[in-house]
């Protein structure tokens, strides 16, 4: 239990990924994910045939309960109410919504001092209460625009190197309304404003701030993405994308590395930050999350991170990087008929690019030692989606002509060596 002085820290997995309150009921889908029976029940009556989390197709709507989880969430929630966890005068009850009013007026007014600190850390509490507090925050005039302008001074000049712990919580703030904030493009202008450099301060918390305000300033990042500009401008900051790949290091949390994927997956869309990208060795960096044989990622990791290998095999440069590790290679076709349908489609599509595309001998030779060309035939008789079935009949044309390629030559061996 990570301990805060105005606040109790709520460990990520006890929150439903829905609502992100404290579950009372969890259950758990058959893709694994759990979430507060309530909300998981409204999602699937609404016609929804998908896990939320990862967008997989299910195939049972059954819910199981987590009793395990239950039972943890319970032990804990009666430290809380002991005080064995924090003691309750050092956990302030969550102010009120005209509290939060007065919090955010006197905060338009104030600079970066303990006092703005308190009060965004109660702000902060009064969001995570519930999804209609994020509602309310996101629809109060000024509120958005006061935090981007703090991150914005933050990010100037002589202010380059203020205290992080401020512009963590001003992250935090902005990451949990930032799905009710309802014009995008207006946050995408203000963030992204020239007298500003919000994305200097957002750099700062990934590199200083807790594995909270990361995953936060991530999302961030990938909500202000939203157009080709807005990609480029943060693909082009200094340092920004290198930050962006250390998430997703094998040695941290899923939750970091599936943060980062995302990120990567909005930002890595025009072709000069993909171009980039394979500079920086995204390659490596996402085959080492690909080829891991024990791997603690889940199936949305896996799915993205095939994904971002997919969007640098677009690439003259990303292909031939992916033809230089065999061992890569191997792992992808590892993957098909394996993990998911969107995972497969992704892989083959990568297979596809350097197999078929680049027609490189090497990435042909792996496919096949691994068993490639029997699972191109098992798509071609599945229920695929024709793009797959398009891309499996090219890669297979290119392995018949190799096949026959082959046979002649051993043919022309053969007759060279017959004692006629």
């Amino acid at each position: 239990m990570v301990r805060d002085d105005l606040y109790i820290t709520v460990p990520s997995f006890f929150r439903c990924p829905i609502s992100l309150d404290v579950m009372k009921s969890p259950v758990s889908l058959c893709t694994g994910v759990t979430y507060d029976r309530s909300s998981i029940q409204r999602w699937l009556d609404s016609g929804n045939n998908t896990c939320p989390a990862t967008m997989q197709v299910l195939d049972s709507k059954e819910v199981v309960p987590n009793r395990t989880l239950q039972r943890l969430i319970e032990i804990w929630s009666d430290s809380v109410r002991n005080g064995r966890v924090d003691s309750p005068e050092s956990r302030p009850s969550v102010p009120s919504l005209e509290q939060v009013k007065d919090l955010i007026k006197d905060l338009s007014s104030q600079t970066e001092n303990n006092s703005s600190l308190e009060s965004l850390s109660k702000i902060l509490c009064f969001a995570r209460e519930s999804e209609e507090n994020r509602k309310s925050l996101a629809r109060m005039d000024g509120f958005i625009v006061t935090l981007v302008e703090f991150l914005g001074n933050a990010g100037e000049g002589s202010c380059r190197n203020h205290n992080h712990h401020f512009l963590e919580q001003v992250v935090l703030v902005l990451e949990s309304v930032l799905s009710k904030i309802e014009e995008q493009e207006q946050l995408r202008d203000l963030f992204l404003k020239t007298d500003l450099d919000s994305l200097a301060s957002i750099l700062q918390v990934l590199q200083q701030g807790s594995t909270e305000s990361k995953i936060a300033s991530a999302r961030v990042l990938e909500t202000i993405a939203n157009d080709a500009e807005s990609k480029l401008i943060i693909a082009e900051k200094e340092n920004l994308l290198e930050e962006l790949l250390r998430l997703i290091s094998p040695e941290n949390e899923s939750s970091v590395i599936e943060a980062g994927l995302s990120c990567l997956i909005r930002i890595s869309m025009p072709k000069r930050a993909r171009s980039k990208l394979v500079q920086l060795g995204a390659i490596k960096s996402v085959a080492k999350l690909i080829s891991d044989p024990n791997p603690s990622s889940t199936v949305s990791i896996t799915e993205k991170s095939l994904k971002v290998m997919e969007t640098m095999s677009s690439t003259k440069e990303g292909r031939s990087q992916i033809c230089d590790d065999v061992a890569c290679i191997g792992a992808i076709v590892q993957k098909v008929l394996k993990v998911s349908s969107v995972a497969t489609e992704h892989a083959v599509t990568i297979l596809w690019s350097v197999c078929y595309l680049f027609r490189d001998q090497r990435a042909q030779d792996v496919v096949a030692k691994a068993n490639g060309l029997t699972k191109i035939l098992l798509l071609m008789q599945s229920n695929c989606s024709p793009s797959v079935r398009q891309m499996s009949a090219d890669m297979l044309k290119i392995f018949r002509v190799n096949s026959k390629s082959c046979l002649s030559s051993y043919d022309t061996k053969t007759t060279h060596i017959m004692p006629f």
